[in-house]
């Protein structure tokens, strides 16, 4: 990460590095609207999370969120209450009013992570609703959809929220952030009004990610950690927190295909992990898979691993695959047709791609080559490793910035 000085360097203004006054920029009041605001809580969260760090130091910043584990200096944060936690769309509705009614004074920004129909700042996270509702449908099946929209609050709710989100508002001057081309391209065929608003941000890594490991520090850390071992252990890491989506029943199945010695690391959210204890148990492997639960800090499981395995069936960037590269591991990660980062990639250099995260032996294949060709891991983490650099969040936090300045001085001029 860069220190506050240099950052503020990188901050100054081109052609006015010799003005004392003029050198840094308008400090900005930004509200950040966030259902949790916790490193836990997945890709999203963190993403918000590193942006709200590394602008601190140079705008005032409120987080509105629900659920806080974060501390930072100068940030104020703001609990919006929650008086049902179910069902999830009447919440989603209530942070929606109540942050609009906290944020509609006195802030130059207000960015939503979330689907609200306010916030001059957009970003998204995840496939838009009315896609993943209406896609490739036609005829009766379409029709029978739309009936099922009609008849649920909940849907309805959800698209009304979004269709609201990605109106084009030039009183606001708004701006829409996807966090990967791929995305953006979905959103702007989903709602082709808001095409011209539309921006990339992706995530990003921190510059001081740990190198790799000698073995014998590796080993230390796995059995720190309560893991084998044993030097012949080829270990694998999963991170995620929606289970299901991300794969890890074909990682299992490919487990249980693969060699004996392979053991895996899970780590993500507790709530899933029951039913996948009884699928490894079930497999035979249930003594060759750790799960670990969630972790706020995940360097430790990178420098215990020997690759990330990432067979997600539905992703539109997975910032753990550039995290896992950032920690000097080999990846194997679905195609881009499943994930966002992998659209990047070329399979074979920077990572191997899965051409269906759901078929478990052209998974374990794909592991064994890891497995058996130290020179294969070892090109792989190489060329991650120089694609991740490419991504450091103190540079990604500079077009974030830009993108603030942009929609504050269109909305200013909106208002005069």
């Amino acid at each position: 990460m860069k220190t506050a000085a240099a950052f503020k360097e990188h901050l100054a203004v081109p052609g006015l590095e010799n003005s004392s006054s003029a050198a840094l920029p308008k400090r900005l009041r930004i509200a950040v609207l966030n259902r949790s605001f916790c490193a836990t809580g997945g890709g999203a969260e963190r993403y918000s999370i590193a942006l709200v760090e590394h602008l601190a130091n140079h705008h005032e910043i409120h987080v509105f969120a629900q659920d806080i584990a974060h501390a930072w200096p100068s940030v104020a944060y703001h609990r919006i209450s929650r008086p049902l936690v179910k069902p999830r769309w009447i919440n989603q509705l209530w942070f929606a009013t109540a942050t609009w009614w906290a944020t509609r004074h006195g802030f130059d920004i207000v960015h939503s992570h979330e689907n609200t129909w306010h916030g001059n700042v957009q970003t998204v996270h995840v496939l838009p609703v009315k896609h993943t509702l209406l896609e490739g449908r036609t005829g009766w099946r379409l029709g029978l959809r739309w009936l099922k929209i009609a008849t649920s609050p909940r849907l309805l709710a959800y698209l009304a929220l979004e269709a609201l989100r990605l109106r084009p508002d030039k009183n606001s001057g708004r701006s829409v952030i996807a966090t990967s081309p791929t995305l953006r391209a979905t959103v702007a065929a989903t709602y082709p009004k808001i095409a011209s608003a539309l921006a990339v941000i992706t995530p990003g890594i921190q510059t001081d990610a740990a190198a790799p490991l000698h073995k014998k520090e590796q080993l230390n850390i796995r059995a720190a950690m309560g893991l084998p071992a044993a030097d012949d252990h080829f270990c694998l890491l999963f991170v995620a927190n929606d289970l299901r989506k991300k794969g890890l029943q074909c990682l299992l199945e490919a487990l249980a295909l693969g060699d004996s010695h392979w053991i895996l690391m899970v780590v993500g959210s507790l709530s899933q992990m029951p039913s996948f204890k009884a699928i490894a148990q079930s497999l035979g492997i249930a003594d060759r898979v750790f799960f670990l639960g969630p972790m706020a800090d995940v360097s430790l499981a990178y420098q215990a691993a020997d690759c990330l395995v990432h067979p997600t069936q539905e992703d539109t960037f997975a910032m753990v695959v550039l995290e896992a590269m950032a920690h000097g591991l080999p990846v194997v990660v679905s195609g881009g047709q499943y994930c966002g980062i992998s659209a990047l990639l070329v399979d074979g250099k920077q990572a191997l791609l899965l051409n269906n995260p759901n078929n478990a032996t052209e998974l374990s294949q794909a592991i064994s080559q890891l497995a058996a060709k130290p020179e294969l891991r070892k090109r792989l983490a190489t060329a991650g490793g120089a694609f991740a650099a490419g991504y450091v969040w103190s540079a990604i936090a500079l077009k974030q910035e830009e993108i603030y300045f942009s929609v504050s001085k269109k909305a200013k001029k909106e208002h005069f």
